[in-house]
């Protein structure tokens, strides 16, 4: 029996581990993904149809762009059973041309079959901040992943990890403006 949890875990997988074989798992047929986003500094299709279309999307097509990527979920409890789910995310991957780190955050929507087998049918990806900073060498993108527990990351974990790198290296301000949470239709996202 799956549940949402796993269906998640194993999005993040696909996604992260460049693993397009996974995606079948997750996505019913039919399943529709759609974007809103609040930066111009990242750009996807507004919307996709189909378990293929959003593997490519999401996995093929990212990965030529985007590698040693880490998506975490910032929520204080693995999401219960439901038919919808709005999860807060976080993160942190290289732009491959840039040789650049990407920090990002913002929110998913998730929608689900019911009853089994569970699948998503609809996924919303909310982009509400994306940025681009200087890291030829990869050291800002390794130290900010290594001190969060992926995927799932506690909220208070982020704002206390985050907090104490900033503190104790100059390099890492930036990650200042990432504890904060998005702000959704006036409900904070973490």
């Amino acid at each position: 029996m799956t549940s949402p949890q796993w269906l998640l875990e194993r999005y993040v997988e696909a996604k992260d581990l460049t693993r397009p074989h996974l995606m079948q798992d997750v996505y019913a047929p039919g399943a529709v993904l759609t974007y809103s986003i609040a930066t111009d500094t990242i750009a996807f299709p507004s919307k996709v149809e189909g378990p293929e279309g959003i593997t490519n999307t999401l996995v093929v097509d990212f990965a030529t762009r985007f590698d040693r990527c880490k998506t975490f979920y910032v929520c204080d409890s693995v999401p219960p059973q439901g038919v919808s789910l709005r999860v807060p995310w976080l993160v942190l991957m290289r732009e491959r041309a840039a040789s650049a780190l990407r920090i990002g955050k913002g929110y998913y929507l998730w929608e689900f079959t019911q009853p089994e087998p569970l699948r998503v049918t609809s996924m919303h990806i909310h982009i509400a901040r994306m940025d681009s900073i200087a890291d030829p060498q990869g050291s800002l993108l390794s130290a900010g992943q290594a001190v969060l527990p992926y995927p799932w990351l506690k909220p208070a974990a982020l704002r206390s990890a985050f907090s104490a790198l900033a503190d104790a290296t100059p390099t890492l301000a930036f990650l200042q403006d990432f504890l904060e949470p998005t702000d959704i239709d006036g409900v904070r996202a973490w």
